[in-house]
């Protein structure tokens, strides 16, 4: 095949799948190296940001994705009725920025750091895709682990976790309620499918991790 055909061949995978689909599965599909498909990958992904299309490719750690464009997500939400979904609440923020910097953990450290049961806000975040069970911690009563999703990732337009802003220094506070730079620029709602069972739409996440937080980071 010719290099165009493999990048047709990655574009009807990925639009087959729907879900994000192995690096080494696209590989072993093509039977190309790894690095030969992740050339090509980067090339469809240049391809259809210079011609300005309704769809692109995301990677997601060592996974593709094709995905719809954000700037169209009001256009795909009335085609579809999608209802616009609910911002995560403040503790729900927390909980998850806890999560995301210090993964795997479990439910007992979450609390330790927030000082309340953080049951019900761990519940929601798995029901919404942003967190999962990560396996269990070799102690007494063996307590699961939890840890962020590739849909975690897509919400917050990072490819992997080593994208996650550095925590603030001391110096660098500003007062609480100040931002980290993964939950700016976006234009609302958190979690695009809280409180819905419909398929999320822009994935755009916002919200404020306040400095209990931070400071909860940095010392652990």
């Amino acid at each position: 095949m010719t290099e165009k055909e493999y990048r047709s061949s990655i574009e009807a995978i990925l639009f087959a799948a729907g879900d994000p689909v192995d690096l080494k599965r696209l590989a072993e599909s093509l039977e190309l190296p790894e690095s030969a498909v992740e050339t090509q990958l980067n090339t469809l992904m240049d391809e259809y940001a210079a011609m300005d299309r309704g769809i692109t490719v995301i990677r997601l750690n060592n996974s593709y994705q094709m995905v719809s464009v954000k700037k169209y997500a009001p256009q795909v939400r009335k085609a579809m009725d999608l209802r616009r979904n609910i911002p995560l609440s403040q503790a729900a923020m927390e909980v998850l920025a806890v999560i995301a910097y210090n993964q795997p953990v479990t439910k007992s450290f979450v609390e330790q750091v927030r000082g309340v049961d953080c049951s019900g806000v761990i519940g929601s975040l798995t029901t919404k895709g942003l967190i999962e069970e990560k396996g269990r911690l070799e102690l007494p009563g063996r307590p699961l682990l939890y840890g962020t999703t590739d849909h975690f990732l897509r919400c917050f337009s990072i490819r992997s976790l080593d994208e996650l802003p550095p925590i603030p220094k001391d110096e660098d506070k500003g007062g609480r309620g100040k931002q980290l730079s993964i939950f700016e620029n976006a234009e609302e709602g958190v979690g695009q499918d809280a409180e819905t069972s419909e398929t999320p739409d822009d994935g755009t996440v916002t919200g404020t991790v306040e400095d209990i937080v931070t400071e909860a980071v940095e010392g652990s």
